[in-house]
């Protein structure tokens, strides 16, 4: 994501008028993050006392988060927990209309994508991805990544928004075009470590797309939140915890996102073109598409973003120091691979660097903690001299049946998930807790509908069933206080309708889309290119909001004039761009 717009624009949009327009300015750094509770603490629960014991046995202290929300109501605090704040980042990969990777620059009309705060690419040139700004209403977010669709396809011409995580047809590596970012030394930086993953891990897997949940909590919450858990610690450092607690419960609870939104059970055979070998981890399900009979998201599986090759970057999520210093040293350990490859073969770049991992981002993870970034200033630079600003939660597929790609329901639960991962106590990872929570999320993305599926909590088997419905019970509470202002219960419904997919494997999207594969007696690729085709005729059945389209429009000959601002201002040599990039410290 371009974080820098991240908290510029808070409060309501409303499209076509001018008040989503407003930028307040930027806050200081510092959000949430998990604190240290303090043992003498009643708040934080004693843990040689029966609450505590209690908690164990079912590893959701409802009783706990009961206790907090109370606390909060006592302190008049309970409304902040209503106004964190939502953005998105959707990707989707632009394709012709008979469903191959488009192969045409990123539209100009779009503006540029190094500069653009809304519309930029990720991987690929065709990877388009949508970014809006942070709201505190999850239906403003919605109708302004709306917007941005609507937008898109006015000036998309022929070519479609692919529906599905999973990319459709293939004709090998090579069909897939590396983004491009002009002649500057970052927009170079940004191709050339799209050019390394390309030789680390292939481009296929740089196609699959997703939607990425950013939040927030109200910063005026912290100081209150603090003194409950009765912390003395600095504010910055008492966030930042707090988000690595958040970070740590979203690893261990995570697995219930693949379930309810994992939309991505099969795939393309031609996502294998060079790699057949692969294909023997999957079923037939007809001549073109593989898949697996109760997968819920080979999107986060081994074949996805769950991948062998990081299997040695070992990242600590005990704290920010501890963060930042391992992924440190991922980026600054040689590895012998990586070396083979090479970094400039005949002139030519062919990554950043032979390291582990060449930059933060390459680092795979269901969530990550982010900073807004200064111009050419590192990503671990910005969290350890300002702290944790926000959380990206990463693990969510593209919903094929939403043309925009996610639901207004969706967001109200990840919305709820992830304060209930706030108010979860979130004791450090063991070593053993670690491997048992990887193995459960690939175990859920790629077998999580099976009937009775058993999956470990802190070494003891448990049907994904009961265990589902636990965390369901324990958001319940929470789903009350975000439902305070809303007369539809809207949290209440979500979290009642999601209690019956946890029953009943069948309403999950996974199951949705095998089942419409069968009934349509389309491929996997025909059928994502029909659906997207029927997402382009609904928007291109109307146009946008004059003024909308005004206010973008502007937004995209800005962003162009600014990247020619950036090229010109280039004085270093590529090289020693690179050279001062990483010696930041």
């Amino acid at each position: 994501m371009s974080s820098a717009i991240w908290m510029c624009r808070v409060g309501s949009y409303s499209a076509g008028k001018r008040s989503h327009l407003i930028r307040p300015r930027p806050t200081k750094a510092g959000t949430l993050c998990w604190a240290r509770l303090v043992p003498s603490s009643p708040f934080s629960g004693d843990r040689s006392g029966p609450l505590y014991a209690r908690a164990q046995d079912s590893l959701l202290l409802n009783q706990a988060i009961e206790e907090r929300l109370d606390r909060l109501r006592q302190s008049d605090a309970l409304p902040m927990l209503r106004t964190g704040l939502k953005g998105l980042e959707k990707e989707s990969l632009r394709t012709t209309n008979a469903g191959a990777i488009a192969t045409t620059p990123h539209p100009k009309a779009l503006g540029a994508a190094l500069t653009h705060p809304h519309i930029t690419t990720d991987y690929s040139e065709a990877l388009i991805e949508l970014v809006t700004p942070p709201f505190r209403s999850a239906t403003d977010t919605l109708a302004f990544l709306h917007d941005l669709h609507q937008f898109v396809y006015d000036h998309l011409d022929d070519e479609l928004l692919l529906a599905t995580s999973m990319p459709g047809r293939i004709a090998g590596d090579v069909s897939i075009p590396i983004a491009r970012y002009g002649t500057s030394n970052i927009g170079h930086m940004k191709h050339v470590y799209r050019q390394g993953l390309a030789y680390r891990y292939g481009r296929a897997m740089q196609a699959i797309a997703g939607v990425h949940f950013n939040y927030s909590v109200d910063e005026a919450l912290w100081p209150i939140y603090r003194n409950l858990l009765g912390c003395s610690d600095p504010l910055t450092q008492f966030i930042a915890d707090q988000y690595f607690g958040m970070i740590r419960n979203v690893h261990r609870y995570g697995w219930l996102l693949l379930y309810l939104f994992g939309c991505s059970p099969a795939l393309c055979k031609s996502f294998f073109i060079g790699r057949e070998q692969l294909e023997r981890r999957f079923a037939p399900f007809d001549s073109e598409t593989l898949y697996r009979p109760y997968a819920t998201s080979l999107r986060m599986s081994d074949i996805g973003y769950k991948n062998d090759s990081q299997a040695g970057v070992a990242i600590s999520f005990d704290d920010l120091a501890s963060y930042v210093a391992s992924l440190t040293r991922a980026i600054e350990t040689p590895y012998p691979p990586y070396e083979r490859i090479g970094v400039k073969v005949g002139g030519q770049h062919r990554q950043l660097n032979t390291n582990l991992l060449q930059i933060e981002n390459e680092y795979y993870s269901p969530i990550r903690p982010k900073q807004i970034t200064e111009s050419g200033e590192k990503p671990t630079l910005a969290l350890r001299k300002r702290g944790v600003r926000y959380l990206e939660l990463r693990s969510v597929d593209l919903n094929c049946f939403d043309p925009d790609g996610v639901s207004l329901d969706q967001l109200h639960f990840l919305e709820n998930f992830i304060v209930f991962c706030l108010l979860v106590d979130s004791p450090p990872l063991s070593s053993e807790e670690r491997s048992e929570i990887g193995q459960n999320a690939l175990a859920v993305a790629c077998c999580g509908r099976t009937p009775d599926f058993k999956i470990r909590q802190r070494g003891e088997e448990r049907t994904l069933r009961d265990w589902g419905n636990e965390i369901l019970e324990g958001m319940k509470s929470i789903a009350e206080v975000l439902d305070h202002s809303a007369p539809t219960h809207t949290y209440a419904r979500v979290i009642d309708g999601l209690t019956e997919t946890v029953k009943d494997p069948e309403r999950t999207p996974s199951a949705r889309l095998l089942n419409e594969l069968r009934e349509s007696g389309l491929s996997f690729a025909d059928y994502a290119l029909a659906t997207s085709q029927k997402h382009a005729e609904r928007f291109r059945a109307r146009r946008s909001d004059p003024y909308t389209a005004q206010h973008f429009a502007r937004l995209s000959v800005e962003s162009l004039e600014e990247q020619r601002r950036i090229e010109a201002a280039d004085t270093l040599s590529f090289d020693a761009f690179l050279e001062r990039y990483f010696a930041q410290s």
